[in-house]
């Protein structure tokens, strides 16, 4: 670049805000974590259903919601953002709001209709994005609300998982907040399912 203006026959590369991958997987910092973070899943399986230890269970799931929140940041201030990292980052969510309803289930804390209904959204939506990528079609963000809606699943299923507790002040306390969280993460839960599907549908219709 001279004198203010590019010089033919260079090749200047702008900073970009996303690192896409061509043939190969890109090994990112965030995408590091996030791989991290589904590998904690089937240790937290395992210390609820296995070694009865709940406690322990809900500290792995606060470790888990710390490296979501980090990964995040990371992406977007090391401009490492990925589509790899944009589809892993849900999905490992996803799978963390199933572990923990597995849990509970498996401990008695909550009834199976809470299950069926959230993993019936999940599994709708993603034979939904099957049917967009075979047409070729961009899946769809999730938007704020979505968010909204895993962050109480996310804080409020261990807290219901710690309803169970010998300490009668915590039981208390994780029952109220627990389901009052709850409460909320399902209605908007199932809501952002039925916008996320109208979406969908409306963009294989061609609309």
């Amino acid at each position: 670049m001279a004198g203010g203006h590019v010089v033919a026959g260079s090749n200047p590369v702008a900073p970009t805000k996303r690192i896409e991958s061509r043939g190969a997987v890109m090994v990112t910092i965030p995408n590091a974590l996030t791989l991290l973070r589904a590998l904690g899943i089937p240790l937290f399986l395992w210390l609820v259903l296995v070694e009865d230890r709940p406690g322990i269970g809900v500290l792995v799931l606060m470790v888990a919601g710390a490296t979501d929140y980090f990964d995040g940041k990371l992406a977007r201030a090391l401009h490492q953002e990925s589509r790899l990292g944009e589809l892993m980052d849900p999905a490992v969510d996803r799978l963390y709001i199933i572990s923990v309803l597995i849990a509970l289930y498996g401990t008695g804390a909550i009834s199976v209709w809470i299950l069926v209904v959230i993993a019936a959204r999940d599994i709708a939506l993603g034979l939904l994005l099957i049917a967009m990528k075979r047409k070729s079609l961009s899946p769809f963000t999730v938007s704020y609300l979505g968010k909204a809606a895993t962050f109480n699943l996310l804080y409020a299923l261990p807290l219901i998982l710690l309803q169970g507790s010998n300490v009668t002040w915590l039981a208390d306390s994780a029952f109220i907040f627990g389901w009052a969280f709850a409460g909320w993460g399902i209605a908007l839960y199932i809501l952002t399912g039925v916008s996320y599907g109208r979406l969908g549908f409306s963009q294989l219709r061609g609309r």
